[in-house]
């Protein structure tokens, strides 16, 4: 029970990475501010948390608003009275376009939820952090913020940017440890319109010979929001079966 008296707010809450996070820091005594723009989603998990016991509220939240993602923020002080820690895991993906190819909306879009999104996030978030005497946050990027994908372009420059983001912030804040991970290829919602062969593909070129889980993803965080990473600060971990040294 590493997070006892503990609050934190979980962007992204709703489904996926983040509902694993969400349920993960819960277990281990928590309080939880589940924020999503998806409202079904997120109640579901708030009540499945409290179901086992724990404590979580949900926060209707759009990331790529600022002022909604100061409102998160207030609202975990405000219910919780404090805020000791984040995990910033909403993102969006994108089809394949090459760059001279990408319409304007999809890029706004995309920026504007992994990268402007996680910026208002965390703008909102290190006051808070810092009024209760630091913390630590960490970002949920991906492997396209460390290497380049071909037609993913809007993803891929979302991703780099959440990659500096965490590392400005981790140099910026005393008393507050900012760290990030680079997921690889996860078994969520955002992978639902794969074949099953397609699946096995993806799985047939990752060295562990498998996808990850959100809780793969979970355990990772779970660990550098904890004291057992006091001395883990500005780092972006790659979570990917050793994808990217394949």
């Amino acid at each position: 029970m590493r997070f006892i008296a503990k609050s934190v707010v979980v962007t992204g809450g709703a489904s996926g990475m983040g509902e694993a996070v969400a349920k993960r820091l819960a277990r281990e005594g928590a309080s939880v501010l589940v924020a999503d723009f998806n409202e079904a989603g997120g109640t579901r998990v708030v009540s499945e948390i409290t179901a086992a016991g724990g404590t979580a509220l949900f926060q209707h939240t759009d990331v790529s608003d600022p002022s909604s993602a100061q409102a998160m923020v207030d609202a975990a002080v405000t219910n919780f009275g404090k805020l000791d820690l984040a995990a910033n895991v909403a993102g969006i993906g994108q089809g394949h376009a090459l760059v001279q190819e990408t319409e304007l909306e999809l890029w706004q879009r995309v920026n504007g939820v992994n990268s402007s999104g996680l910026f208002f996030s965390l703008r909102a978030e290190i006051p808070a952090l810092l009024a209760a005497g630091g913390g630590a946050i960490v970002n949920v990027a991906s492997l396209a913020g460390l290497q380049t994908f071909k037609s993913l372009n809007a993803y891929v420059a979302s991703k780099h940017a959440a990659v500096g983001l965490t590392k400005n912030a981790a140099l910026e804040n005393k008393n507050i440890r900012v760290n990030g991970i680079a997921p690889g290829a996860v078994l969520t919602p955002m992978l639902g319109n794969l074949s099953q062969e397609e699946v096995d593909g993806y799985a047939a070129s990752v060295p562990s010979g498998r996808l990850g889980t959100p809780q793969d993803i979970a355990n990772v965080v779970a660990f550098l929001l904890s004291e057992e990473a006091s001395f883990v600060n500005g780092a972006v971990i790659p979570v990917d079966g050793g994808l990217l040294v394949a």
